[in-house]
């Protein structure tokens, strides 16, 4: 079940419920003040910018992809 946020009517609490895709927020009570008078709200997304990752290394710390097989266990396939 999705997680929407809901605003009071009674109170102005701002509340994350967890409910059924279809809930309007009638059905639901504030936590709060236990009114019934939810409406749900927009809610905002985070979206990530740019990308702080670094570039990857093999398991030996070279830049360079190994050859396939690649490397697995305790052992890299460039020292055999």
């Amino acid at each position: 079940m999705p997680l929407y946020e809901f605003s009071c009517s009674a109170c102005s609490q701002v509340s994350e419920i967890l409910c059924q895709m279809g809930e309007t927020g009638q059905e639901l009570a504030c936590p709060k003040c236990g009114s019934s008078g939810l409406t749900k709200r927009m809610s905002v997304t985070a979206v990530p910018q740019g990308t702080s990752r670094q570039p990857g290394r093999t398991c030996c710390g070279r830049e360079e992809r190994c050859d396939p097989p690649p490397c697995g266990g305790d052992f890299c396939g460039r020292n055999i």
